[in-house]
């Protein structure tokens, strides 16, 4: 047997049928549940690779954070060899560089087109930062847009004020509190206790984060403020990668290719598909927004913008400006 890399590849010699086959195994984790649309998104990509890598190359994908890595640790997961390759939130990945916050800055893309096209234009810097980790993207994921879920109704800006909510990067925690909520920012996995004793009474997230945790069982009332179509990111370690032989590489290339265009063609239907869900557990979705509380997060969500903007640097600026333009 041999190990390349602090154990993110493994290589076997197989015998069989008169020939040695080797093997190298994966490990693919994600802090989301299968049924989410990142989790989706991992068993699509390790299907596809298990399929055509005719036993070459198996991913070993795992869900919930079952492997005991959150999005916020990912890339210095995958960098280090802990795993190959992983899935994550890319606005939890804000606290290893601001660049990574861009797709959930409030109330910037809250269209599939806006978010395709924001994905697009950041894809080359995105690849770039992530090279200096030892990394590359296969795929992104983008997420259905982000509401509120909570225990009571948010029918005025009143309702804001104290407000214990769950938020998921430090731009939704400093937008959240700059509308007069305690915010914190968790991991779905730190989170869900919390809202099961009820120190947690609200959380950010789409329809599909929520519905994939059953929300409904604690937070039955859904606010459609349409905060962020965040992305989430899925890279591989770069010598893994390169560690492969040409065909496998093919392989993986491919696989990549097709999830990307699996999740960004299913994001179409989802909303649909989790409000059916949604209503079916009785939640009770507001799809109008009071004014006020659209006011005081438009308001608080302008702050955080130009907070960003400062923090990222010029390649991070100079990207929101080409997209600001349209």
């Amino acid at each position: 047997m041999r190990w390349l890399a602090a154990g993110f590849v493994v290589s076997a010699l197989v015998i069989g049928a008169g020939a040695a086959l080797a093997q190298t195994v994966w490990e693919m984790p994600t802090e989301y549940p299968e049924t989410a649309i990142p989790g989706e998104g991992v068993a699509s990509f390790a299907r596809l690779v298990n399929e055509q890598a005719g036993g070459r190359l198996t991913i070993k994908p795992s869900f919930d954070a079952k492997r005991g890595i959150k999005s916020g640790q990912m890339i210095a997961a995958v960098q280090k060899g802990e795993v190959a390759a992983g899935d994550a939130f890319a606005g939890a990945l804000g606290a290893v560089d601001p660049l990574f916050g861009l797709s959930s800055l409030p109330f910037l893309a809250t269209s599939i087109a806006d978010a395709r096209r924001l994905t697009d234009l950041a894809r080359p810097v995105y690849e770039k930062k992530l090279a200096s980790f030892g990394q590359k993207i296969l795929y992104t994921t983008p997420w259905p847009a982000s509401g509120i879920w909570s225990k009571a109704p948010l029918d005025s800006a009143a309702a804001l004020t104290g407000l214990s909510i769950r938020t998921y990067d430090a731009t939704s925690t400093a937008v959240m509190n700059a509308a007069g909520a305690k915010a914190a920012n968790l991991s779905f996995t730190d989170a869900m206790p919390k809202v099961k004793d009820g120190s947690v009474v609200a959380v950010l997230s789409s329809g599909d984060g929520g519905a994939g945790r059953n929300l409904w069982d604690f937070l039955p009332h859904f606010t459609e403020v349409n905060y962020a179509m965040p992305i989430s990111l899925a890279t591989v370690n770069l010598a893994a990668y390169e560690a492969l032989p040409a065909d496998l590489r093919q392989v993986v290339d491919a696989a990549a290719k097709e999830t990307e265009q699996r999740q960004w063609t299913a994001i179409r239907t989802r909303l649909d598909e989790n409000y059916a869900r949604m209503r079916a557990n009785k939640v009770a979705i507001r799809a109008t927004v009071p004014p006020d509380v659209a006011q005081a997060l438009a308001k608080a969500g302008r702050g955080a913008v130009e907070d960003w903007r400062r923090s990222v640097g010029a390649d991070g600026a100079a990207l929101l400006d080409q997209y600001e333009k349209k």
